[in-house]
């Protein structure tokens, strides 16, 4: 079967939502009712066993299938390279680092310079707290760090698209 990355990081978060509702299921099959009577008598109202054994099986099917498609996820993020020579899972992560560092300095440019005036008994006084920085500079770097994230997503979103045998 042929698919892309973008195909089987779909399949992997349906099977993740499947999982999460056969563990729902498996709570809720987990117990059998039944009224005992005072003579000893015991009616059965609910048998839950063979939908508990049936989701039981279906979670441990589930698990191996997404293991499996997570580590085709991981193989392939590691074995397509960008333009770069970098894989697709380092790109990744350099573009968390990035968004990180982006981050920083996008909470750089909110800082203004402040003037405080302080009044004593007999003395007046300004404190003046002054970027030390050239906001110009953190502005043109703060591009080159977007242009950088931007070319990545972007040369990692063709990546995805490149089919392969599964």
């Amino acid at each position: 079967m042929r698919t892309n990355i973008s195909a089987l990081m779909n399949s992997i978060s349906e099977t993740e939502r499947n999982l999460n509702n056969i563990c729902y299921n498996i709570k809720s099959y987990s117990f059998n009712t039944s009224i005992e009577e005072l003579d000893g008598k015991v009616n059965i109202i609910e048998d839950n066993k063979a939908d508990f054994d049936f989701n039981l099986n279906e979670l441990e099917k589930s698990n191996k299938a997404l293991s499996k498609l997570k580590a085709m996820l991981y193989e392939k993020n590691n074995e397509f390279k960008l333009s770069d020579g970098r894989t697709i899972q380092q790109a990744i992560v350099d573009n968390v680092n990035l968004r990180k560092l982006k981050n920083s300095y996008e909470q750089l440019l909110l800082i203004n310079n402040t003037k405080k005036r302080y009044t004593e008994v007999n003395n007046s006084y300004f404190e003046c707290r002054t970027i030390n920085f050239d906001p110009v500079q953190i502005r043109k770097r703060l591009d080159e760090i977007d242009a950088m994230i931007q070319k990545t997503d972007f040369e990692i979103s063709k990546l995805n698209s490149v089919e392969f045998e599964i």
